[in-house]
């Protein structure tokens, strides 16, 4: 359905009714930005050539989840689709499920259902809970079917933390979702407790009735709104879209803080492997194979298939170490590497391929690898297939309990397969022609592991594939979309098509009021030792008349650690320092001390120049050490910007140039986060007034009081 004079009445009457309930004034920005959505929205559904992707940059203070809530529901209901809002945070999920929809659905009436959608690690699986509390209560029964792949080895207090978990979740006081328990649960403990797809026998499992994650997801299936992150969408997509999260055909996409999109979709479709690593599985392998006539001696099929997949494992073992020598030569061929500007390495780490071209013997064994590990994965299918069916049939010879641990360590091993069958085909084939090629190279562990890996240098054709083509429609937000004023490197990034709409909405604070901005012009940035003595100097005056809390960003932890080491007695008691103490212990302690009317300096790394949230007394000053430019020698963005030097761009300008920009305004956001914030920026880089590119940076800053 079009926007309709109905649909209009819809939103705007919606609209007046939160902001009265509120006690709020409308907001110029919010309003443009409900306006451009809703717009975007009407037409799509009465043109289908229109824009199916529309991006809207809108500044701190706007109130974008308000705005796209109330564009988009009202349409997403009249087409008869689904709404996913996808977020960047697990946080900022919990505030739309918690807080933000739910006020909107109370002030306005509206009866949209909505439902969080994680994915399944983040559920307690109760099969794996209940093989947990066997294996703390030392109930050996089937263990040593998968002992080798995913052991419990409890450390200290976790039999109790097991114990504490189950009696919540069968007492209904947990439902067993890992961010709605009270206290923080350690990574090895819930890695045991938790499952993934491959692993999970789904309607076959006998406590699927009790399942957390299929609980969950019922809610999912008949929900309006689905509040999900990007991680997950990205995993949806991965497996061919519609599996997790609504067809997405079907859907309206909401991507909040979109400026971290581009690099979720890169870290779903990359690959590696390390090699003594992946020996030493395959050599469990083997063995399993060698022991399946004891194991399985009531199960000829299963001795057959289990003896067939130790011989793969042999011929794998072979090639894994035939590989080994091929790439350490690689290493010593670096000093003809090192001519080119994008080939940078260090040799006793890593090596990047340029171009993404691999030596035609390292191609050879590569394939060979490839065609391995297929049929390796393959069988590991073929013995899952028969492991459903006994764990359908009531009369299996083998006890159910055997087959539930031997079926996840089988699930466990197929997706480590095919993660290794990708890398070694990404190894051995060729990149089509006019996309940029991809980023393969290999690194030494500091075990002395080598490490091969490929990705993708650019999401952009991810994207391309699996969401703009296929979505109905989607809407991508954040406050900082765009680069040196221009929306063209996010473009770049996540392949935009060429006809999206794209607006940018000022912010609503009054930032010539209410903000200022110094550029210090101390010691070229330039020369590293200068530059942090010239801070370690100045900080002191900086900071002696602060009232308030002040965010003290670095973009290196070298020279964090330089100035905690050099500034003087007086400042040092006053610092929170990122990595000496968890970062919520380090926003406790700093939010008592400002509750006290005391001084608190924070020092931080770039987590901190992002979303963090500090409003008034809790930060009246930020002080940025340097830009932060990025790390010149990250094999991915190495050679994307070989990429686009070889046709005939500016990676510096393009690349590099376009980051240090976001990542200062991320900064510069750090200071006012409500209507009645006030403060100061320093920033203590005077390439912002000796460099070419300084005027740009600054032009894109929003547009505080300069006071020097």
């Amino acid at each position: 359905m079009a926007l309709t004079d109905e649909v209009k009445a819809t939103i705007q009457e919606g609209y007046r009714a939160f902001l009265k309930q509120r006690e709020l004034k409308p907001r110029f920005g919010q309003r443009q930005m409900i306006g451009e959505i809703a717009s975007f929205l009407g037409k799509l559904a009465t043109d289908p050539s229109a824009a199916k992707v529309c991006a809207v940059e809108a500044g701190t203070g706007t109130g974008k989840t308000l705005a796209y809530l109330l564009a988009a529901l009202p349409l997403a209901k009249a087409q008869g689709k689904k709404v996913v809002i996808a977020t960047g945070t697990v946080a900022l999920q919990g505030q739309l499920v918690d807080r933000d929809i739910p006020d909107l659905m109370r002030a306005t009436g509206w009866d949209e259902s909505f439902a969080l959608a994680k994915g399944r690690g983040r559920y307690l699986c109760p099969l794996r809970l209940e093989q947990c509390e066997s294996s703390v209560n030392a109930a050996q029964s089937g263990q040593f079917l998968f002992e080798d792949e995913m052991p419990f080895v409890g450390g200290r207090g976790d039999s109790r933390l097991i114990a504490k978990l189950g009696e919540a979740w069968r007492d209904d006081e947990w439902d067993g979702d890992r961010d709605r328990w009270s206290d923080s649960i350690p990574d090895p403990l819930w890695r045991a407790l938790t499952i993934d797809g491959r692993q999970c026998s789904g309607h076959r499992c006998r406590l699927i009735s009790e399942c957390c994650f299929y609980r969950a997801r019922a809610k999912v299936e008949d929900a309006d709104c689905i509040v999900a992150n990007h991680d997950l969408v990205m995993a949806d997509l991965a497996l061919g879209g519609g599996v997790i999260l609504p067809p997405p055909e079907d859907t309206i996409y909401v991507f909040d803080e979109a400026h971290r999109l581009a690099d979720t979709a890169l870290n779903h479709f990359g690959a590696q492997c390390a090699l003594e690593a992946t020996g030493s599985w395959l050599g469990r392998l083997q063995s399993h194979g060698d022991r399946a006539a004891t194991l399985f001696a009531e199960s000829p099929e299963l001795i057959e298939q289990s003896v067939a997949l130790g011989e793969l494992a042999v011929e794998a073992i072979q090639l894994n170490q035939q590989v080994a020598p091929l790439l350490e030569a690689c290493f010593s061929s670096d000093g003809a590497a090192e001519k080119n500007a994008y080939a940078r390495r260090d040799a006793s780490e890593r090596h990047r391929f340029p171009g993404g071209i691999i030596p035609d013997t390292l191609k050879v064994v590569a394939d060979e690898l490839a065609a391995c590990f297929g049929e390796l994965s393959a069988q590991l299918s073929t013995i899952g297939d028969s492991l459903e069916t006994a764990l359908e049939n009531p009369n299996f010879p083998i006890p159910r309990v055997d087959l539930e641990q031997y079926y996840q360590a089988i699930g466990q091993w197929q997706g480590r397969g095919d993660s290794i069958c990708r890398l070694w085909t990404a190894m051995a084939s060729d990149d089509p022609p006019g996309v940029p090629p991809l980023a393969r190279w290999i690194s030494r562990e500091p075990t002395g592991d080598l490490r091969v890996s490929a990705a993708p240098v650019s999401s952009a054709e991810t994207l391309i594939e699996h969401l703009w083509k296929r979505c109905h429609a989607a809407v991508l937000t954040s406050a900082t979309l765009r680069s040196l004023g221009s929306f063209e490197r996010f473009s770049l990034d996540t392949g935009m098509p060429a006809d999206s709409r794209m607006l940018a909405v000022p912010g609503a604070f009054d930032y010539p009021r209410r903000g200022e901005l110094a550029i210090s012009d101390i010691a070229d940035a330039g020369d590293a030792s200068a530059h942090t003595e010239a801070i370690i100097a100045q900080l002191p005056d900086l900071l002696s008349a602060e009232s308030g809390g002040s965010l003290v960003l670095f973009a290196s932890r070298r020279q964090l650690e330089a100035v905690v080491e050099g500034v003087d007695k007086e400042l040092a008691e006053r610092l929170l320092v990122q990595g000496e103490v968890p970062v919520p212990e380090i926003l406790r302690r700093h939010r008592e001390r400002i509750d006290r009317g005391e001084t608190s300096t924070i020092f931080g790394l770039a987590s901190f120049a992002e979303g963090m949230d500090l409003p008034g007394d809790y930060c009246r000053h930020v002080v940025i050490a340097k830009l932060a430019f990025p790390v010149p020698d990250d094999p991915i963005q190495a050679a994307r910007a070989e990429w686009i030097e070889a046709q005939g761009g500016n990676a510096f300008r393009t690349l590099s140039l376009a980051d240090t920009c976001l990542r200062l305004i991320q900064a510069c956001g750090r200071l006012l986060r409500t209507d009645e914030d006030s403060g100061r920026v320093t920033i203590l880089d005077n390439r912002l007034l000796t460099k070419g590119y300084g005027r740009e940076l600054l032009s894109a800053l929003p547009p505080f009081r300069r006071i020097n």
